[in-house]
């Protein structure tokens, strides 16, 4: 029997956190490291990475009303041989952002450009009313 040279790898990942800002840093690694071990080169893997970063900052700052002691558990999986998808659920307000107005942007107050990033980097971004919250699906092709 033949053992292979590497370990072979998740075909997911699921991180259940709380909605503690000091776990951004931690989950977006994860995300990245997951792309990149399936074939995403450093700018998509960071891309990624970036936009579950927000994502998950507005989850906590808007859905969780900047409560840091709430569930969220975030999912990655892989969608055929070219093609990431996170999912991010939460137990929030289940307000689902695409459907509010956008403030103009105004480059000297800081946020809002999170939903802005997830729209040009993702090549789908899907928010998934539940009974108890949101769901929120960003996917990435390679």
């Amino acid at each position: 029997m033949t053992v292979p040279s590497t370990p072979p790898t998740p075909r997911k990942l699921e991180l259940r956190i709380t909605s503690d800002p000091a776990r951004l840093a931690e989950v977006r690694k994860a995300v990245e490291h997951f792309a990149r071990v399936r074939g995403f080169d450093e700018t998509a893997a960071g891309e990624l990475g970036l936009c579950v970063n927000e994502a998950l900052a507005n989850v906590m700052r808007h859905a969780y009303a900047g409560r840091s002691d709430r569930p969220i558990i975030v999912a990655a999986d892989e969608r055929g041989a070219n093609c990431v998808c996170v999912t991010i659920r939460d137990w929030g307000n289940g307000v689902d952002p695409s459907t509010l107005p956008r403030p103009k942007y105004d480059p000297l107050t800081p946020g809002g450009v999170g939903l802005i990033c997830m729209q040009k980097l993702m090549d789908d971004v899907v928010y998934t009313k539940q009974p108890d919250g949101m769901l929120t699906t960003l996917m990435k092709r390679k």
